[in-house]
């Protein structure tokens, strides 16, 4: 999981390495992505993942994260532009399905 975290002209202020899931789950806790955006002063973050099976259909715990870190975000002034997820089949963006 990484964490492209932005200014508020959406400049990479950080491209974080949060850290590396097992082969079906990566533990993400929305106070870790936002305490360290609040720490960088960043206004937005992109978050970005692998799906090791090759196909990057975002899971219910996929969408459920992203979900909980942009309502934690929206909370204290940071906004989350995406969550793409990469795998061998492509990627999807979930602010492209509607899912953010």
């Amino acid at each position: 999981m990484r964490i492209l975290y932005l200014d508020a002209r959406n400049r990479l202020i950080d491209d974080h390495h949060l850290g590396d899931g097992s082969i079906d789950e990566a533990a993400i806790h929305p106070r870790v992505v936002i305490r360290r955006a609040m720490d960088l002063g960043a206004a937005a973050l992109i978050l970005v993942h692998n799906h090791p099976s090759g196909n990057p259909e975002p899971s219910r715990a996929d969408i459920q994260i992203t979900q909980r870190i942009a309502e934690a975000g929206r909370l204290l002034g940071v906004t989350v532009h995406d969550h793409v997820i990469i795998g061998r089949e492509g990627h999807v963006s979930l602010r492209a399905k509607g899912l953010i």
